[in-house]
């Protein structure tokens, strides 16, 4: 059973202890506005106003943002459930709560609850290989979801044909499912809790118990292309007298009975319905290897590799997700972007019941999901050549053990600086070192589980933990660490740009390693300055592009990252800048300048998941340049994005053991230019005449 709950407090002893969360994770319960999942107002002020006199000041700021909490616990546990929101939620005036668990109106709230996950969630489905370096291997989130087929294995096995957000329809079905392999392996195994007959399952051997080709034919049936491993008859062997059978044998027999079943049955309706991407959901799922890959195997076989199995991270949480929705309605919750936080969701559990066993065992205390709202609505850069392909980041840490190894090294090294600058941030607030602390507990713990469990969070990259830091760091009330640093240096910068207006470009070209650079396509991109100017450039603020009467979209941040500049904080610099430049000053009054949120609060930067107004201004001023900058957003990530239009990536390498692993050395820089095919850089139309 999936649920939400809020606050308890840590001390409250329950019946049959199901282990709730600690205070710090659900927090504000008497802001909670409904009982399916609660959303939760949290506000936060800070003052960032720099003493003395700034030539710019980022006054007081609130954020208020709605959040939704999952748990998701055994149907043992249910009382101690109920008890709570009798506790906590019953005869308030505020509370809504909304149930799902029977009927039509569940199927509603889990098809419901599945398009949100697979439209929200980064990495929400993925295939699993069993035998392969990463046994998870993560899909995009594809830029249009429909149409899938949904096989949910509860207590039998309903199959779902999903078209389009409200319309689907239960094509299939079959009453051999989770229900069958609890019940019948009971009565075999005389075991009644789910999870201990995965976990004889784990350790058995099917082949004791089942009838192989092999044993039939003394080999592989050739003819017929049956290898000699394949199964020709479930518990085959059983019936030889006088021969006792393990229990870890005959639930390992049991599950691949039953998960061969219901792969040739998805198989039908898949080619029935000419659909290729089909998912698995429910409580016989479990995360369970054995499962997934019995499944996987038989989707194989029968479609010959055409179709694969797709598989949930949060497939337990489906219904209850689709429950708030069907009772939120009136708030429209799908007009949001919703994201997960890291800090406060379990991820997914460990493959291997030894390797972790108290993360295994959960099943028995809580799993947790946070999802927070976005206040921007999220949506592909038009200019993205194929959304359908596109994949931001640019190492998979999963699947390089010597850079996982390094980063997750170098994100603990970096902790306890982190942490400084934390406390520094708030000097005022004395229990700012406290909560500091917390998070360094809370972070370090997060890396420890990444490393044994690199598949925690879907696909392992350097933006993943750059992003769990900041959750982590946000979960303890510390939106902007580097508030102070920022606002020193700029000050700094401004007062110098102010009574020396050449400062700052030419200085800093001096900086750069000689040429030839790591990646050198300068030559090229001075060449293409010979002809005629964009129309517009996206992300990069150049005052030679804006001489040359290209028009500027600026894209930053939306919320703080490290010490990135905001949106909120470059409307403040850019105002001060025009005062002392008379190309941004004229830039800005004729609208060629426009500064907009990118929806990003990330140092780095995914391209699928952009401010939708971004996106707008993108179509409506013809962009056909788009410029990144920086490691997090150039190398880290998008360093093999294709777009559409010509692109500059740039960076300077900032770190030597990553500059070593591209071929260069520490400051190396990377400059690409890059042209897609067949594009012409030649045509004069949508030329703007350049101002005098």
């Amino acid at each position: 059973m999936a649920a939400g709950c809020e606050r308890v407090d840590s001390s409250h002893s329950m019946d049959k202890s199901i282990t709730l969360p600690p205070d710090e994770i659900f927090r504000n319960l008497e802001n909670a506005k409904r009982f399916a999942i609660d959303i939760v107002a949290k506000v936060r002020s800070f003052d960032h106003t720099a003493k003395g006199d700034p030539l710019y000041e980022i006054s007081m700021q609130e954020e208020v943002s709605a959040r939704l909490h999952f748990i998701k616990f055994e149907n043992a546990y249910i009382e101690t459930c109920l008890d709570f929101i009798k506790d906590h939620l019953v005869n308030t005036d505020t509370k809504v709560i909304k149930a799902t668990g029977g009927g039509e109106d569940e199927m509603t709230c889990l098809i419901k609850g599945c398009n949100f996950v697979l439209r929200n969630i980064t990495h929400e489905a993925f295939v699993y290989a069993k035998h392969a370096d990463s046994e998870f291997r993560f899909q995009n989130t594809h830029p249009d979801i429909f149409p899938y087929l949904l096989i949910n294995i509860g207590s039998g096995v309903s199959i779902f044909k999903v078209e389009s957000e409200d319309t689907f329809e239960r094509v299939g079905g079959s009453s051999i499912g989770g229900g069958t392999f609890w019940g019948l392996g009971a009565l075999l195994t005389k075991t009644k809790k789910f999870d201990e007959l995965l976990q004889l399952a784990s350790k058995g051997q099917h082949t004791n118990v089942d009838m192989l080709v092999k044993d039939i034919y003394g080999g592989s049936y050739g003819s017929l292309g049956l290898t000699g491993d394949l199964i020709a008859s479930s518990f085959g062997k059983s019936a030889t007298p006088d021969k006792e059978f393990s229990k870890e044998d005959m639930a390992k027999s049991l599950l691949h009975m039953i998960s061969n079943d219901i792969g040739q049955l998805a198989c039908l309706y898949a080619r029935l319905h000419n659909l290729t991407r089909v998912y698995f959901g429910g409580f016989f799922i479990r995360g369970h290897p054995v499962t997934m890959h019995t499944i996987t195997y038989s989707i194989n076989f029968f479609t010959k590799g055409e179709v694969q199995a797709l598989f949930l991270r949060h497939e337990g949480y489906l219904g209850t997700i689709g429950a708030f929705l069907k009772g939120a309605e009136e708030d429209n919750p799908n007009q949001y972007s919703w994201g997960e936080n890291y800090a406060g969701s379990s991820g997914l559990m460990s493959t291997s019941p030894d390797l972790n066993p108290m993360q295994r065992a959960r099943s028995g205390t809580f799993d947790m999901l946070e999802m927070d709202r976005l206040e921007r609505q999220l949506v592909n850069l038009p200019l993205l050549q194929d959304p359908s392909s596109y994949i931001p980041d640019t190492v998979d840490l999963s699947e390089d053990a010597l850079a996982r190894e390094y980063w997750l090294y170098c994100f603990e090294e970096a902790l306890d600086g982190v942490v400084k600058r934390a406390v520094a941030s708030q000097p005022d607030l004395p229990e700012a070192a406290e909560r500091a602390e917390k998070f360094r507990h809370k972070y370090q713990h997060k890396l420890q589980t990444l490393r044994h469990q690199p598949f925690a969070y879907g696909s392992l990259t350097v933006r993943s933990l750059l992003d769990t830091r900041e959750h982590c760091l946000n979960e303890f009330n510390f939106p902007d660490p580097y508030s102070k640093i920022k606002q020193g240096e700029n000050d700094m910068a401004l007062n110098v740009l102010e009574s020396d207006p050449e400062f700052g470009f030419e200085h800093a070209k001096l900086q750069l390693e000689e040429r030839p650079w790591l990646v050198d396509a300068y030559d090229q991109w001075l060449e293409r300055l010979k002809g005629p100017p964009h129309k517009c450039a996206l992300f990069f603020v150049d005052n030679k592009l804006l001489c040359r009467g290209t028009e500027v979209v600026l894209a930053s941040n939306s919320s703080p990252a490290l010490n990135d500049v905001t949106n909120s904080e470059l409307q403040i610099l850019t105002e001060r800048i025009a005062a002392m430049d008379l190309v941004i000053q004229s830039a800005v009054k004729e609208d060629r300048l426009t500064l907009v949120q990118s929806g990003s609060s990330s140092p780095c930067l995914d391209l699928s998941r952009l401010d939708k107004v971004l996106a707008g201004v993108v179509r409506e001023r013809h962009v056909d340049l788009v410029i990144i900058e920086g490691m997090g957003r150039a190398i880290h990530t998008n360093y093999y994005a294709i777009l559409s239009c010509e692109s500059l990536k740039m960076a300077v390498i900032k770190n030597s053991w990553l500059a070593d692993r591209l071929g260069g050395k520490l400051f190396s820089v990377v400059f690409k230019y890059e042209v897609p095919p067949g594009h012409k850089t030649t045509t004069l139309d949508h030329v703007p005449v350049t101002p005098s």
